[in-house]
């Protein structure tokens, strides 16, 4: 999968900093976005903390029943008091997703035969003891009224190769089967692996795990959408090492005709956003993208940012949220 070195143009505007009052977020770090039209509503979904601290929850940010889907206007949901209102209550039991908390939702609708319907899902990872894993992957399903948490994961490290954590997943529902791209491996051992998967039901049945991108490549998402007869995939690389970033770390598209579960299957990558240091986001992931509506050639692709801080301790970063209009090739 040889690289295309010259980045695609676009303009990136912040949508969510927790040191930012005029973005709305009220001090609340919310990132790792999903994107999706929900009838005649864009809704946002997003893991974080609404104090800068303990378990990280899902919650959601919309835009106005009708709008147009757009990088202005997202409001967080709040409960009566002012308090980010997390979409779903605890899992049953309240074990592999308690004190770790929830991470990197991915929302998908998709057929369950088990159920013999159309089901509308929010997939994440959970931690059961710490926020930085292992973790294993689950979801929230909407019951017509509401999200609801289920008892245990449905995904969990199976290979040697995975090193007992996976995380990051990407969902869609295509030609019968609930196909997933993951992560697998730990931030804090540099080592991470791109996997795949697929089922039946998107919940017992899986198939082996696949490796979809070795760990040299340091990639973090792959995020994939069908427009007419064409798949589009944009995927980040990330630096973990603590030096600088390599020109690879970054966000890319890349595109095929069928969802391929092999890196192989898809084309030569285009870089389309660099590790530049930009003030509010360096180094962007957790891409997920949706294309205009009134534009077909043009995605919003919605992605998580980070810039330094002055606060002493382990960890002076600030996280953010952001969103890059950019014209995709062949759409």
């Amino acid at each position: 999968m040889p690289s295309l070195k010259k980045p695609l143009s676009g303009t990136a505007v912040k949508i969510f900093d927790p040191r930012d009052p005029s973005t709305g977020s009220g001090g609340a770090e919310v990132l790792d976005p999903t994107i999706v039209k929900r009838s005649d509503q864009w809704w946002m979904y997003l893991a974080g903390q609404a104090h800068g601290y303990g378990p990280t929850e899902i919650y959601s940010a919309s835009l106005p029943p009708k709008a147009p889907l757009s990088a202005a206007g997202w409001q967080l949901t709040r409960d009566a008091a002012g308090a980010l209102e997390p979409v779903a209550g605890p899992s049953p039991g309240g074990r592999w997703d308690s004190n770790g908390g929830r991470h990197c939702p991915s929302y998908v609708r998709g057929w369950d035969p088990r159920q013999a319907a159309w089901v509308e899902r929010i997939y994440y990872a959970g931690a059961a003891e710490n926020l930085w894993g292992p973790y294993t992957i689950g979801f929230l399903q909407w019951d017509g009224e509401q999200w609801m948490a289920q008892p245990e994961p449905v995904f969990l490290a199976q290979d040697a190769w995975e090193h007992g954590s996976v995380y990051e997943p990407n969902l869609i529902f295509h030609d019968g089967k609930w196909k997933m791209w993951y992560v697998a491996g730990s931030n804090h051992e540099d080592y991470l692996v791109h996997g795949y998967a697929e089922s039946e039901d998107g919940s017992t049945r899986w198939s082996k795990h696949k490796v979809f991108a070795p760990p040299e490549m340091k990639m973090f998402d792959f995020c994939v959408r069908q427009r007419a007869d064409a798949f589009h995939a944009i995927f980040s690389r990330v630096c973990l090492s603590g030096g600088p970033p390599s020109p690879e770390t970054g966000l890319w598209w890349c595109s095929g005709g069928t969802p391929s579960g092999e890196l192989t299957g898809w084309s030569a990558p285009l870089q389309i956003i660099t590790a530049e240091d930009r003030g509010w986001h360096s180094g962007p992931w957790k891409p997920s993208f949706q294309f205009d509506e009134a534009m077909g050639e043009r995605a919003l692709v919605f992605f998580d940012g980070a810039y330094r801080t002055s606060d002493p301790g382990p960890f002076p970063f600030a996280f953010t949220l952001g969103c890059l209009a950019v014209d995709l090739p062949g759409t």
